[in-house]
């Protein structure tokens, strides 16, 4: 069945492969390219997202939810922090910091002079706001969580029994001191709680919490401390930025940047016809189809991120707000079943055949790219349909019937639920080939309505614990900070799998707590947390990605680099 699943993803990509020059594990992509020219004065980048639905809109770093509105938001970023190559934070930015591990403080100061993109000038105020949005008892929102709880006085103002936040002080106009339960490591990479950006508090300190995701101030007309600022919004297709004329770092050279979504079935003929300066969110699937083109250069780096199979073990309390785990309530509850599952799936062969080796199967929920703590010697879950069948025997898992399926242990038939986003075809196609490997070892596993959801619907179905999801296959874009806290936590809305557990727990605030200052003893934290979610498998992780950005010859200057990644108000556009 294998060999003729991948004859049949051969055959679909046989035109597209045939006298491509197909890439190699050993092959990286440049992070950067200069292209030699005369630059144009100002000019509007072209910006492409990849996406077959529209974008939400939520355009507030407090409230939004998905990566495609914070790659929009990203040309009017209102971060107050910047960070080096090993995604720590230094003094380069609208702000710097203070750390005394001693008495758990951070100490901010913010630079003088700086302005948001109406002229307003930038206040301590703007750096309490997003504080007391998120710990708002009318909050909605996904931050809420176990980091954020680590700020003193944070809990007692969510209860609605403070007025402040007693934990964070305003010093003078310049200066804020944030007071902690604890401190780490983390806080060097924006964890803890600390909050790493601004919001304009003269433009929605007026605005009821509960009201903000709807406000004009976020759906129509953002401010930002960004080197562009927001012109014209076309909800869900597209947004015009124009340069921010009181940029801290100096004017923008480019006159604006127009994003627009773009599906992806046509990206490819759009980047060879030179619409897009630069396209994001690019899938390995369609590599063959533009590296032949002479009109653009293809950059690529590892990406801070996963995919991952979840299964649902549980519910969120919208009162506590915790998770409530309950094994018993789940056909995936058993640990071996989910092992099994995992054996199950030949995501090599999906990396190799589809995504060009520009995917890995993940052995861990830690990418490479966070060297210190990803810890290789852990084995995942690799190909191995065998040894999926012996788990499921020694379970209990048996076809009884003889229909080809196994009943569960208690003889009772079984059915799996499984969700997946709607995407293009080879997405859904790796849908069906995981379905038919869960079948090949006897799983009857079923797409959840029937078919793959859209996108936005599918992280409500998820988030609702909709009790026809048994198992779900997304991504996490990690960020700069490797700490599962935030996302498994028993207080984190994110942790969508529901599980949690005691060791658990402490584990998580081990690798959170004032001894992990020693770094050595942080990552043994680590190694200990991965080898957990590995043998509990609450969470199975897929691939690890590579990322590739096609960059159009007529941008004089582009990087993704890490450790010397472009700076927006810099790029210019050549003569063509």
């Amino acid at each position: 069945m294998r060999r003729i699943l991948l004859l049949c993803f051969a055959i679909v990509l046989m035109t597209a492969l045939t006298g491509s020059n197909v890439y190699s594990k050993n092959v990286m992509l440049p992070t950067s390219v200069t292209n030699e020219g005369t630059p144009i004065k100002g000019g509007i980048l072209k910006v492409g997202i990849v996406k077959d639905e529209p974008f939400q809109g939520v355009f507030l770093a407090e409230l939004y939810e998905n990566r495609y509105d914070a790659a929009i938001m990203s040309y009017a970023s209102n971060s107050i922090f910047e960070m080096d190559g090993d995604f720590l934070i230094n003094d380069e930015g609208i702000a710097s910091m203070d750390v005394d591990q001693k008495e758990n403080k951070v100490t901010i100061t913010i630079r003088k002079g700086v302005r948001w993109s109406d002229g307003e000038p930038l206040k301590i105020e703007d750096l309490i706001l997003p504080y007391e949005i998120i710990a708002h008892p009318d909050y909605t929102g996904v931050r809420y969580d176990t980091e954020f709880r680590n700020i003193i006085g944070v809990e007692e103002y969510h209860e609605g029994k403070a007025d402040t936040i007693s934990g964070i002080r305003k010093i003078d106009d310049h200066t804020l001191e944030i007071r902690f339960k604890k401190l780490s490591p983390a806080i060097f990479s924006g964890g803890d709680g600390l909050w790493t950006y601004a919001a304009p508090s003269h433009q929605l300190k007026g605005i009821p919490v509960k009201k903000l995701i709807e406000s004009d101030a976020v759906r129509k007309n953002p401010v930002t401390l960004g080197p562009f600022k927001f012109h014209k919004i076309v909800p869900g297709e597209s947004v015009q930025f124009v340069k921010n004329p009181y940029y801290w770092k100096g004017e923008p050279k480019l006159d604006g940047v127009f994003v627009e979504v773009v599906p992806s079935s046509s990206v490819s003929v759009a980047i060879g016809s030179g619409k897009y300066d630069i396209v994001t969110g690019f899938s390995a699937t369609k590599w063959p189809e533009i590296q032949k083109y002479d009109n653009i250069d293809i950059l690529g780096r590892p990406e801070l991120y996963y995919s991952y199979l979840g299964f649902k073990l549980g519910k969120w309390d919208p009162k506590t707000r915790e998770v409530v785990t309950d094994l018993n309530s789940t056909p995936v509850g058993d640990q071996a079943l989910r092992q099994a599952m995992g054996y199950a799936l030949d995501v090599e062969a999906v990396c190799e055949v589809l995504f060009f080796n520009f995917r890995q199967r993940a052995n861990s929920l830690i990418p490479p790219a966070f060297k210190t703590y990803h810890d290789a010697s852990v084995k995942g879950y690799t190909y191995d349909p065998e040894k999926a069948k012996k788990i499921l025997d020694k379970a209990g898992y048996i076809d009884i019937d003889g229909d080809g399926f196994r009943e569960d242990p208690k003889g009772n038939k079984l059915e799996i639920k499984f969700a997946t986003m709607a995407g293009d075809t080879i997405q859904d196609e790796i849908a069906a080939y995981y379905l038919q490997n869960w079948r090949d070892v006897g799983l009857n596993v079923t797409l959840t309505n029937g078919r793959p959801i859209e996108v936005n619907a599918f992280y409500d179905k998820v988030e609702a614990d909709d009790p026809d999801i048994h198992v779900f296959m997304a991504a996490w874009g990690t960020g700069t900070n490797p700490s599962p806290s935030g996302l498994y936590g028993k207080s984190d809305a994110f942790n969508f799998s529901r599980y949690t557990s005691k060791f658990l727990e402490e584990t998580i605030q081990k690798i959170d707590s004032p001894e992990a200052f020693d770094q050595s003893y942080r990552a043994e934290q680590f190694r200990i947390w991965q080898q957990y979610m590995a043998e509990k498998a609450p969470v199975i992780p897929l691939q690890f990605s590579y990322e590739i950005v096609p960059v159009n010859k007529r941008v004089k200057y582009y990087s993704i680099d890490y450790e010397n990644p472009v700076e927006l108000h810099e790029i210019e556009l050549l003569e063509k």
